[in-house]
C-alpha cells in the first residue's frame, strides 16, 4: 500500500487528501499544524464576518513580512483544519482563461483553460445557475452569488453603472469584465470551508489519517528521494510527499529541506539537495483600503462579507481588467469583531472599499533568516519597485473615491475618512498616501513555481517522491482571488498522481 503524506490541511491540501483517499489501496496522512477542533467555532462558520483574520486568532497564525522598503506588515493566514478557506472572506471566483492558458504555456496542456473546466466545474455545487456548459450543479463547493439590489450594494452597482462600467452578472463565466455580484462558498451566512467540504463527508475512511497540531520542520531526503517528515511528533515516513502548505508554508519547507538557492541555504549552513530558485519572483495582489463613513447604521441584506466587486480596466492591455474594487458590506469591527465587539476594532466605524492591483509588475522574495525551522523566513514583497503599478493602483484610488462620492450614494455615504480632494488631485500628494496606506490581499503565489522549480504535475527538479500543489506552483498570481484555483490545484494534483503523472 503506497502512504501518501499530505503537508497541510488547506484549500488544496484537505482537497487532494480526501481525493486520494477514495481509492482504498492508498494510505493518506493529512498533516496540518492547527488543531482540528469539534464542533468548529462559531465565528469562524459565519461567513458574514472574517474574525479569523483579526491578528491573534487562535485559528490563525501571524507571518512577519515588508510590503515595501520600510512599510512593515504581519500576514495573516489560517492555521487551523481548512487552512485560510477557513478565515478568509469567502470569495470564490475562478481566475479567468487566460490565467490558466498562461499557465499552461509553463505547466503543459493539462493547466489551460478547455483542460481545467471540468475540474472547475465538477467541483461546486452552483446554487444559482446548477449544471451548465460553464458551471457544475452536484459538486462539494456549493456556490452562491448574494443580492445586489438593495442599500449600500445596490448604490455601488448604481454608481458603477452609471459611470458606464458594465454589468457581469456571472464571475466564473467567461466574459468582459464589469460589475457584478461574488460568487462566494458563504451559504445562509454559513462558511463552507474546504475541509468542511471535502474532508467531514469522508473522516471515517481507514485508510486516512489526519494528524492535526503537528508542525513539519523538513522534509527528510535520503539519496535524492523524499522518505517523509521531520515534526515536533516524531519521524513521519512516506513513499511520497505532497506539500500543501500555501504559498509561505511550502517555500519555507523546501528551504529547510536543502531546496533552494546554493548561496542562500550555504550562508545558514543548510545543505544543498537542490539548487532551485524556491522564493524568488512570487507575486501578489496589492491592495489599498478606500475608507468611508456611512451616513447612517448600515443594514445588510446580503449574507457575505464582500457581496460585490467591479472589474476594471486601468488602461493598458487588460481585457480581464488589472483592477479589483472590492465592496464591504460591513463596517471593519463588524467584519473583524462581530457585531458585539465592532467597537473594540480600532476605526472600527469605518467601511471600506477594497482597491487590488490584480496584474502586477512587482515581484517578490521569500528567504530564511535563520536555519531553526521556527523562526519565520523573510518575506518582501517588494510592492510598487514597478512605477507602472503605482500608477495604476492611483487610477484604482481615484475611481473608487469617485463612485463612492457619487449621487447614488447621497444618504448613504456621509464622506470618505482620509482622502479629500487636495489628496486626490495631486499626483504626488495622493503617491504618498498609497505608500502610507499599501495592503496587500494576501493572494501569494509563485514561491516555487512551475517550470523554475517543479514540473506541471508538481514534481520538485531533481527530487524523487515530493511534489507541490498549492498556489506556489503558479507562475504568477491570478488576475482573480484564487480560492477557487486552489481547490481546483488539489483536484488537479489528486489526478495527476492517480494516473502516475
Amino acid at each position: 500500500m503506497t502512504r501518501t503524506v499530505v503537508v497541510g490541511a488547506g484549500a488544496s491540501g484537505a482537497v487532494l487528501a480526501a481525493r486520494l483517499s477514495e481509492d482504498p489501496a492508498a494510505s493518506v496522512v493529512l498533516v496540518e499544524a492547527g488543531p482540528d477542533p469539534r464542533p468548529f467555532p462559531a465565528e469562524l462558520l459565519d461567513g458574514t464576518t472574517i474574525q479569523g483574520a483579526r491578528p491573534g486568532h487562535p485559528a490563525s497564525a501571524g507571518f512577519p513580512a515588508e510590503l515595501a522598503p520600510g512599510h512593515p506588515f504581519t500576514l495573516v493566514r489560517g492555521r487551523i483544519v481548512g487552512g485560510s478557506s477557513a478565515i478568509n472572506g469567502g470569495v470564490f471566483i475562478r481566475a479567468r482563461p487566460a490565467d490558466f492558458d498562461g499557465w499552461a504555456s509553463v505547466g503543459g496542456e493539462a493547466w489551460s483553460y478547455a483542460r481545467m473546466l471540468p475540474i472547475l466545474r465538477a467541483l461546486e455545487d452552483d446554487r444559482d445557475y446548477g449544471a451548465t456548459e460553464w458551471h457544475g450543479g452536484s459538486g462539494p463547493i456549493p456556490v452562491r452569488r448574494p443580492r445586489t439590489d438593495a442599500g449600500a450594494v445596490g448604490a455601488f452597482v448604481a454608481a458603477a453603472r452609471a459611470a458606464g462600467f458594465a454589468d457581469d452578472p456571472d464571475k466564473n463565466a467567461p466574459g468582459a469584465p464589469g460589475v457584478g455580484p461574488v460568487p462566494s462558498n458563504v451559504i445562509d451566512g454559513i462558511r463552507v470551508n474546504a475541509a468542511h467540504a471535502y474532508l467531514d463527508p469522508v473522516r471515517d475512511r481507514p485508510n486516512l489519517r489526519i494528524l492535526a497540531g503537528t508542525r513539519v520542520r523538513r522534509v527528510l531526503i535520503e539519496s535524492g528521494r523524499a522518505v517523509g517528515l521531520d515534526t515536533d511528533r516524531g519521524i513521519v515516513e512516506a513513499d511520497e510527499v505532497v506539500l500543501c502548505a500555501g504559498a509561505l508554508g511550502t517555500a519555507h519547507l523546501l528551504l529547510h529541506s536543502g531546496i533552494g538557492p546554493r548561496g542562500d541555504l550555504e550562508g545558514l549552513g543548510l545543505p544543498v539537495v537542490a539548487d532551485l530558485p524556491v522564493g524568488e519572483g512570487f507575486s501578489d495582489h496589492p491592495q489599498i483600503a478606500v475608507g468611508w463613513r456611512p451616513a447612517a447604521p448600515l443594514d445588510p441584506v446580503e449574507s457575505t462579507a464582500f457581496p460585490v466587486a467591479l472589474h476594471a480596466r486601468a488602461g493598458g492591455e487588460h481585457p480581464d481588467g488589472d483592477l479589483e474594487l472590492l465592496f464591504a458590506a460591513r463596517t471593519i469591527g463588524e467584519l473583524l469583531a462581530g457585531r458585539a465587539n465592532a467597537s473594540a476594532i480600532p476605526r472600527g466605524s469605518e467601511v471600506q472599499l477594497l482597491v487590488g492591483l490584480q496584474t502586477p509588475a512587482s515581484r517578490g522574495r521569500l528567504s530564511l533568516r535563520s536555519a531553526d525551522p521556527l523562526v519565520p523566513s523573510r518575506i518582501e514583497f517588494r510592492y510598487l519597485a514597478s512605477a507602472e503599478d503605482l500608477e495604476r493602483l492611483r487610477v484604482g484610488v481615484r475611481m473608487a473615491a469617485a463612485l463612492l462620492s457619487s449621487s447614488a450614494f447621497a444618504g448613504i455615504a456621509d464622506r470618505l475618512t482620509e482622502l479629500g480632494d487636495a489628496v486626490l488631485d495631486d499626483d504626488a500628494r495622493l503617491d504618498a498616501w498609497l505608500r502610507a496606506h499599501l495592503g496587500t490581499a494576501l493572494h501569494t503565489c509563485g514561491t516555487a513555481r512551475m517550470g523554475d522549480v517543479v514540473d506541471g504535475s508538481g514534481r520538485v527538479h531533481g527530487i524523487r517522491g515530493l511534489r507541490v500543489a498549492d498556489l506556489s506552483m503558479l507562475p504568477v498570481v491570478p488576475s482573480r482571488g484564487p480560492a477557487a484555483t486552489a481547490v481546483a490545484i488539489g483536484e488537479l494534483a489528486a489526478g495527476l498522481i492517480r494516473d502516475g503523472a
